[in-house]
């Protein structure tokens, strides 16, 4: 059983995560985690009052030790990491990854090693190849792996760069994410689709974090 969903963003980033999110079925409770790259000056709570306008489910920044509740979406507060826990958040100051903090190469490793083949990755558009490395380790963790199709995304870099670092169980134009994700849920298993994509350059090298414990 899936029991959590996370998504990483940057350039055109806002747009891409408010059409998954208004496109995900209300019948699709689960928590879901989002790493949007943002200013380290941007008001905390701005971007969740941003998507609380433009979907139906609740949104609020993660606040340290915060619980993980169904259907809420998560956002990382700028300027800090965020890891996910079982069942619980926890914050980190360390130094940038990817250039970014929050890194969606942090938070997706850490809710690999946290649920394992229960987690859902997404990547979107992005101008970095953050995320890359996280989502790779997702699906050797046993969860799956989607990726905003490159030839339609804001900015190419990011997608490119997850396609390149592991073998995804969807590559999809944006607008068809959010039935994928419910077909995965309803259906407990991930039915690959993958559309043919442009050649992109091989990316090396994944970091790892410690493991929690948790399911693999």
């Amino acid at each position: 059983m899936y029991e959590l969903i996370c998504v990483g963003a940057s350039w055109g980033g806002l747009d891409a995560i408010t059409r998954l999110l208004s496109d995900l079925p209300g019948e699709v409770d689960l928590p879901i985690v989002v790493a949007q790259h943002r200013h380290v000056t941007s008001p905390r709570g701005a971007l969740a009052d941003l998507l609380h306008l433009r979907i139906r489910r609740p949104v609020q920044d993660v606040e340290d030790k915060m619980p993980i509740e169904p259907r809420n979406v998560y956002l990382a507060p700028p300027d800090y990491h965020l890891l996910v826990q079982r069942g619980s958040f926890a914050l980190s100051t360390d130094a940038r990854v990817q250039f970014a903090r929050p890194s969606i190469d942090v938070l997706f490793e850490s809710a690999a090693y946290a649920y394992g083949r229960h987690l859902i990755g997404i990547i979107l558009t992005g101008a970095n190849q953050d995320g890359a490395a996280g989502l790779a380790v997702v699906k050797q963790r046993g969860g799956v792996a989607v990726i905003q199709d490159p030839r339609e995304a804001a900015k190419r870099t990011m997608p490119d760069a997850a396609i390149a670092a592991t073998a995804a169980d969807a590559v999809l134009p944006l607008e068809e994410i959010g039935r994928f994700v419910f077909g995965v849920c309803v259906n407990q298993t991930a039915e690959p689709s993958v559309r043919d994509t442009a050649p992109v350059e091989e990316v090396s090298g994944n970091r790892e974090v410690p493991p929690t414990g948790a399911p693999t």
